[in-house]
């Protein structure tokens, strides 16, 4: 029991350092990863960056067209409406 009582303190020390070691070499290939990612990250940031001008400009064009033909849609049911309620007038004055 006495020999028991000596070695157990001794094997937890041993096994404990080495997770420490263990613990330590994981975190410095953690650090190294994430210093990667963040350099990816910011790549991907800078490439984003200079694409928004041309997807400004897509976005205003896209827009300007929408208007566009929402107003010829609008002045053709326009017309379309005029024409029809003025042969329904002139059916019902005909009458």
């Amino acid at each position: 029991m006495e020999i028991l009582a000596q070695v157990l303190p001794i094997l937890l020390y041993v096994l404990g350092s080495v997770l420490l070691v263990v613990l330590i070499i994981l975190g410095i290939k953690i650090i190294k990863v994430v210093d990667r990612t963040d350099a990816l990250i910011q790549d991907v940031e800078e490439k984003t960056a200079s694409l928004n001008g041309l997807f400004h400009m897509i976005d205003t064009i896209t827009d300007t067209l929408s208007l566009i033909s929402d107003r010829f849609v609008d002045n053709v049911t326009g017309l379309l409406s005029k024409l029809f309620h003025r042969r329904k007038k002139e059916e019902e004055d005909y009458e």
